[in-house]
């Protein structure tokens, strides 16, 4: 397995959008990037011009400025940096789909199984560095067997590329400061004479563990590629994945919707293959400067007819409030399958139609891919005997395998009027009460300053507190109520007369 690190160089982690590359600006004055420090203001990043006048990282400004008065400083925007990193991580996606980001300065890409696409390693490292220098940036670009091997070259280092078995020699000259350690630690290692890599790596292993702790030994084993740290990709690894790559970049937008047709009828292929369907499909367009766009469309049930794919694809197209810029042109186009199932080949009645429960969830999709996954949305039974918890909304996309069968709705007879409204007050709106007895129905009630007469009562429901989600809480007694001008509303008194808790009445709901 191989990995590829980069690092940016000679530029400020907190430029933010709009400084990306501080070496191309005229600069009017040496800049720095300077940011609190235990009550002090340090510098985090420099300039070529005022690294050339011997500023460096994590000095005082005050020092600086002593030395070098005109130097201009920016404050640090940490927001900013991360932000721009997350930017920079999207469009390395068109090298690996495993792209981890190293914070604050670096990435980290897994190139397993995608060197070939670009010819062999070095190639692929031009290319990474090609377009980091079209985006203004200047970089570092070190590959590798580790992770932790290719980090520490690439910020401490001066190789380019590894061998295959050589990741413990390449990093060997590298300063312990290339473990990452602790201030502390680097410091006592400095100060029993271990300066370099290699020095460490010849001690005894018990000893060393000894004398600091099991995490030096750790970081040791991950850097000279004994251990393999896991990387945490930026985004999710698809499930399955296809792509086309264009010499030249392409911007007409039936070129766009024929590429994509094509990726979907791959796509569909390989998952009859696995005889599976997707549920979410996500679509990447990389244009030529080295931004991003992306659409995703998500299934009511698993598919796999590019027809359905595609129709889904044009109705969320059609929706974008601000719709694609291919801008120079797109030169690679992947669709991903992000999340897939099981599928069956669908069994047809014996009249020849499918199941409508299927046509319903196509119906879903097209509705979600138009107004978004979050405004349409169905009901789902949850196990509560509390009113206000018995159902849950979520998106109606997602799957219904395995969820509405935890609890079933509570079956009704036909002609019998509902035991409990369709849609409730949430909170429960209070109400005055005056009953015939203290624990009887109520007589009349006032609810928005306007007073009712109860002509019938059906009641009490006794609904017994979740104690062990609302300590202290007390019974509830429900009635159905019909008032003299036929409203039927659901009230409740919550307490009982000459209990602890001094009883209190609600509406919290209404009939139809």
């Amino acid at each position: 397995m191989r990995r590829l690190g980069a690092q940016a160089s000679d530029r400020s982690a907190g430029n933010g959008p709009g400084r990306a590359d501080i070496s191309a600006l005229v600069e009017p004055a040496p800049l720095v990037v300077v940011e609190l420090v235990k009550g002090a203001m340090r510098i985090a990043a420099i300039s070529r011009k005022a690294k050339a006048l011997g500023v460096r990282v994590g000095g005082a400004l005050a020092d600086a400025r002593a030395i070098f008065p005109a130097l201009d400083a920016v404050e640090r925007d940490a927001f900013a940096d991360a932000s721009l990193l997350e930017t920079i991580a999207e469009g390395c996606d068109r090298f690996t789909p495993v792209v981890a980001i190293d914070a604050p300065d670096g990435l980290l890409l897994d190139i397993t199984g995608c060197v070939h696409l670009f010819g062999d390693e070095d190639r692929l490292r031009r290319a990474l560095g090609r377009l980091l220098a079209r985006a203004g940036f200047t970089a570092r670009i070190v590959i590798a067997g580790a992770p932790d091997t290719a980090r520490s070259l690439a910020r401490f280092g001066r190789t380019g590329i590894v061998p295959p078995g050589g990741d413990a020699a390449a990093v060997r000259p590298l300063p312990v400061a290339a473990l990452a350690l602790a201030e502390d630690a680097r410091l006592a290692l400095t100060r029993a004479g271990l300066k370099t890599i290699g020095q460490l790596a010849d001690l005894p292993t018990l000893p060393l563990v000894a004398r600091f702790t099991s995490d030096i030994t750790r970081r040791l084993d991950n850097v000279l590629g004994r251990a393999m740290a896991p990387l945490k990709p930026h985004r999710a690894i698809p499930v399955y994945m296809t792509e086309r790559r264009f010499a030249e970049p392409i911007a007409r937008a039936e070129d766009i919707e024929a590429t994509l047709a094509n990726l979907a009828a791959e796509a569909v292929e390989v998952l009859s293959q696995h005889r599976e369907g997707g549920r979410l499909f996500e679509a990447r367009f990389f244009r030529a400067d080295g931004a991003v766009r992306r659409i995703a469309i998500e299934s009511g049930r698993a598919t796999r007819d590019a027809a359905v794919v595609m129709r889904l694809f044009r109705e969320r197209l059609n929706a974008l409030a601000d719709p694609i810029d291919p801008g120079f042109g797109f030169d690679l186009v992947r669709l991903c399958v992000a999340v897939s199932e099981p599928m069956e080949t669908a069994q047809t009645s014996l009249d020849g139609h499918v199941d409508s429960e299927g046509e319903v969830a196509d119906l879903v999709s097209r509705l979600a891919a138009r107004f978004g996954r979050e405004n349409v949305v169905r009901f789902l039974a949850v196990d509560s005997h509390a009113p206000e918890r018995s159902a849950r909304v979520v998106p109606a996309v997602e799957a219904r395998k395995g969820e509405d069968t935890k609890r079933a709705w509570a079956p009704t007879e036909g002609g019998e009027p509902p035991l409990r409204p369709l849609r409730l007050f949430d909170p429960p709106q209070p109400v005055d009460v005056v009953a015939d007895v203290p624990d009887g129905p109520p007589a009349r009630f006032t609810w928005r300053r306007i007073e009712h007469d109860v002509v019938s009562a059906e009641g009490p429901e006794r609904i017994a507190p979740e104690w062990w989600r609302r300590p202290g809480a007390v019974a509830r007694d429900y009635y159905r109520i019909e008032d003299a001008a036929g409203s039927r509303v659901w009230l409740y008194r919550e307490g009982q007369y000459g209990g602890p808790v001094k009883p209190r009445w609600y509406i919290h709901g209404m009939f139809a």
